[in-house]
């Protein structure tokens, strides 16, 4: 997916992040219920994109400190 096809003020970041000199992972949802995942240092080379259940497996996983 390319960045550019998303809009660039729906860009989020974790409150966690703290200051990194833009230097983050950032996402936004999709209009199609997914999640877009992309890199604040390379806003260029696009955007992953993972369908809601996917996701939110993730989170969950991160969340128990189970992701690997």
């Amino acid at each position: 997916m390319m960045r550019h096809d998303l809009p660039t003020e729906a860009w989020l970041k974790s409150s966690y992040s703290g200051d990194t000199q833009g230097q983050c992972v950032e996402f936004q949802v999709v209009p199609d219920g997914g999640v877009a995942v992309g890199d604040s240092k390379d806003r260029d080379r696009g955007a992953f994109a993972f369908p809601s259940a996917t996701w939110g497996a993730f989170v969950a996983g991160v969340k128990r400190g189970s992701c690997v």
